[in-house]
């Protein structure tokens, strides 16, 4: 089998893995903080046997490059729970969807980081993806879950393209596991105050769950879609993640019987349609940590 071919079959694997976190939100009976704590702690575990076991040197050069990756630490946090607090108040379409926007971020935040200019197709993409969204939520008012959870949706977008621009900076030193690894150990260690302070009760079913979240759908996912971009454009692999939300969708729908509206389903073409897009129009290339 060709490498490339190889390749496009562990991103599509990936990508589908990916589609089942937004799930655990919902299966996992505890706190987005105690979530991102237990998910987090499983995936360093993981990473950390995986780079040991390949022998890869994932000692960092400097404490500035520590100091930089710990930080993003708290960018990934605020990611995961805002993530699972979107799941958990609304429902998983509306957290996916949302999610989802952190491309039309990217556009914006790119320009201002690495001094580019802002083209006016990424406005008018911008501005279909924002009448999506609109779409997508069924009523505004922010007493309603369903508003408050798309809210928590944007927010997790807007911290994926952070994430996304500090993986720009970082891969240029670091292998992408070894950036993931020190993120996802950062998140862990950021999470322990407030994990004492809450004190949740991490029940067998839950620590298992939290345990196959943080490894299968985690560790070997976020690996195996680092490995494709080894062979395939990163362009194309972000086209491919743009599946993740549909996968999502389809599993709540099967596992959750949630079934979203047609005024969601519509809304949800309509900003994936102007990712997509904007994603074919871009000449940037940003490596999107693993979701």
């Amino acid at each position: 089998m060709k490498k490339q071919s190889r390749s496009l079959i562990e991103i599509h694997i990936a990508v589908f893995l990916f589609g089942f976190s937004a799930l655990f939100g919902k299966l996992i009976t505890l706190s987005p903080t105690a979530i991102v704590f237990g998910r987090t702690s499983f995936a360093t575990l993981a990473l950390l046997i995986f780079l040991l076991y390949s022998k890869q040197n994932f000692k960092l050069k400097s404490k500035k490059d520590f100091l930089f990756l710990f930080s993003v630490g708290f960018i990934y946090a605020f990611h995961w729970y805002s993530f699972f607090k979107s799941v958990q108040i609304s429902n998983v379409a509306i957290a996916v969807l949302t999610f989802s926007t952190y491309p039309i971020f990217v556009t914006f935040l790119e320009p201002y980081f690495f001094n580019e200019k802002i083209r006016t197709f990424d406005i008018i993409s911008a501005l279909v993806t924002l009448f999506g969204v609109l779409l997508v939520v069924p009523k505004f008012e922010l007493t309603n879950n369903f508003t408050q959870g798309a809210l928590w949706g944007i927010a997790a977008g807007f911290s994926c393209a952070l994430l996304a621009i500090a993986c720009k900076v970082s891969v240029a030193k670091y292998s992408s596991i070894v950036v993931s690894f020190y993120q996802n150990l950062a998140t862990a260690i950021i999470s322990i105050p407030l994990i004492i302070l809450i004190k949740p009760v991490f029940e067998v079913k839950n620590l298992f769950l939290l345990a196959v979240l943080g490894i299968l759908f985690t560790a070997i996912s976020g690996t195996l879609y680092i490995k494709s971009l080894s062979n395939i454009k990163v362009q194309l692999a972000s086209i491919i993640t743009c599946l993740e939300p549909v996968y999502a969708i389809i599993f709540a729908a099967i596992f959750l019987k949630e079934v979203p509206s047609t005024k969601t389903i519509f809304g949800g073409l309509i900003i994936l349609g102007a990712i997509i897009s904007a994603t074919l129009k871009s000449k940037s290339i940003t490596i999107v940590p693993e979701h």
